[in-house]
């Protein structure tokens, strides 16, 4: 894959690089050892561009391995400190849609809490303010459409933490639809229904406002149970 893999992209300048990544593909390298969204774009810089030696591609922010959706790489160090800058400031705007098991009441708001990782096996838990290695989550929801004992949501984070999305709606009993790892009955091998679908920055040289959508696959459960591109492009 690696020498052969063509990436989708949505938008490519000698600044930035914005993708689609893959569910079930990894966002940069870890202890498993599989191929990874990074070191895949790398070696397309290199080839496309007959780069020799080492290439350099700035990992800006995260998905998890099993969500899919929009991300953007730096291509050179100064833009990837200044798209990390807006991060901190919240300039950088990444919103999700997530079938969720049931439906959350109320229908749209806000959830605040904290989360620790155990790195040890991988699994995020909620816990109280204070806790060691705690971290302040938050993010905006709104139910869009229910179907069948399930319910699109958008998403809006205000912040970025491992498995946030995942945690806190498992953590009011609306786990997100195929969560292996936190989805209980809603477990299903390879079906995360998690997509990044908006990611919206400034960009890091010209100063551009951009915005870039692109929902997940239409025809797959459950998306297909939902009306996908009214939500990613609402009238």
């Amino acid at each position: 894959m690696l020498e052969n893999y063509q990436p989708t992209i949505l938008f490519e300048d000698n600044h930035i690089l914005v993708v689609l990544k893959e569910q079930n593909l990894a966002s940069c390298p870890d202890e498993t050892g599989n191929e990874n969204l990074l070191d895949l774009l790398k070696e397309y810089i290199r080839r496309t561009y007959n780069k020799p030696g080492n290439v350099y591609l700035g990992l800006v922010h995260r998905l998890d391995r099993p969500t899919g959706g929009v991300m953007v790489f730096a291509k050179t160090s100064k833009a990837a400190a200044r798209l990390t800058e807006q991060m901190r400031t919240g300039d950088f705007e990444k919103r999700y849609l997530a079938v969720l098991g049931g439906t959350p009441e109320p229908e749209s708001g806000k959830l605040e809490g904290w989360l620790k990782k155990n790195t040890i096996n991988n699994m995020v838990y909620l816990c109280t303010e204070g806790t060691d290695g705690a971290k302040y989550a938050a993010l905006d929801y709104r139910v869009l459409e229910k179907r069948g004992g399930l319910s699109l949501a958008d998403i809006k984070l205000h912040t970025g933490r491992s498995h946030q999305i995942r945690v806190q709606f498992a953590g009011i009993a609306h786990p997100v639809y195929g969560d292996m790892r936190y989805g209980g009955e809603y477990a299903v091998k390879g079906k995360l229904a998690l997509w990044a679908y908006s990611l919206a920055f400034t960009h890091p040289v010209t100063k551009e406002r951009m915005r870039f959508l692109s929902g997940p696959p239409e025809d797959v459960t459950p998306w297909k149970y939902f009306h996908i591109a009214e939500a990613v492009n609402p009238a």
